[in-house]
């Protein structure tokens, strides 16, 4: 343990001091999205890390929480507010402080994004996913529907040396099922993102990543949002409650079903009890890919 506990603190060290870090911070894409549609706006609060934020994007057009705005308005055809409080570097525990940020903006939606900068900091997954958890309650007591996008698999950032890689895997995907278990619990729908740094990231590595070979590019990111996007859309249509097909294996003990979703890429879990309903998203690859366009006031 203490090996590993090491390579870990190595790990996060290699990458503060390697990985170059802009100052410069993606350009706000706080705003109404769709605001020629009929509706009241639903709010949607975006809370996290840098992977939500569009680290490394100049443009707003490129930055997830736009790119959530835009294909929001166009799916739900509604206006769509958007308000991020995710910071870069951020751990899990800094989502108390970001809901605090966040509170006055009366969210109906509330998207969570954290989990990588907890590995790199060496901190412990149990600690991380109960600090989740309480996040849950809160944006849940808040009246928000909660949508949890679990930890990304570190393993594919092949910049990171061995065995350092191959220990970020194993951590990363430990966090993400403590994640998933915990969310679902706590009532959230959550989807898996290990695949999006998994086998798509290694296919179109020179793609998929930025120019750092750490954080994603705008394809890596626009990739990711699809993978979110209909889990949210479905989360909000209370009409449309999740209905699994008549195949057992849709219907999982939460703690099972969470360790399907720590390594298979876009796996939805929703509350079901004590068991967890399964559904696969994929994530698919376009060489121009583009959510289609709506006029936002930014």
């Amino acid at each position: 343990m203490g090996a590993g506990l090491a390579l870990i603190v190595g790990e996060g060290y290699w990458a503060r001091n390697t990985i170059s870090i802009s100052a410069e911070k993606p350009p706000s894409a706080d705003g109404l999205y769709g605001d020629d549609l009929g509706g009241k706006p639903l709010s949607v609060l975006i809370i996290g890390d840098s992977s939500i934020v569009g680290y490394g994007m100049t443009r707003i057009d490129d930055t997830p929480p736009a790119m959530l705005g835009v294909g929001l308005a166009h799916v739900l055809d509604r206006p769509i507010e958007i308000n991020s409080r995710a910071v870069i570097g951020a751990k899990s525990s800094d989502l108390d402080s970001q809901i605090d940020a966040g509170a006055d903006t009366e969210p109906d939606i509330a998207l969570i994004v954290i989990g990588a900068n907890d590995v790199t900091h060496a901190r412990r997954p149990s600690e991380a996913s109960r600090e989740l958890t309480a996040a849950i309650n809160r944006l849940t007591g808040m009246g928000a529907k909660v949508i949890v996008a679990t930890c990304p698999d570190l393993g594919s950032v092949k910049p990171l040396p061995q065995p350092l890689r191959m220990l970020a895997r194993i951590v990363s995907r430990r966090l993400a099922t403590l994640q998933a278990t915990a969310g679902v619990r706590a009532g959230a729908r959550t989807v898996s993102l290990a695949g999006l740094l998994g086998s798509l990231f290694d296919a179109k590595a020179d793609i998929m990543f930025g120019v750092d070979r750490f954080h994603p590019s705008r394809e890596g990111y626009a990739n990711m949002i699809s993978v979110i996007l209909p889990v949210i859309a479905a989360s909000v249509r209370e009409r449309e409650e999740f209905v699994p097909s008549d195949t057992p294996r849709d219907m999982l003990p939460i703690a099972a079903a969470a360790l399907r979703a720590s390594s298979r890429g876009g796996t939805e879990l929703a509350p079901a009890g004590k068991w967890a309903a399964v559904r696969h998203r994929r994530a698919t690859w376009a060489p121009h890919y583009r959510l289609p366009r709506r006029r936002a006031r930014v």
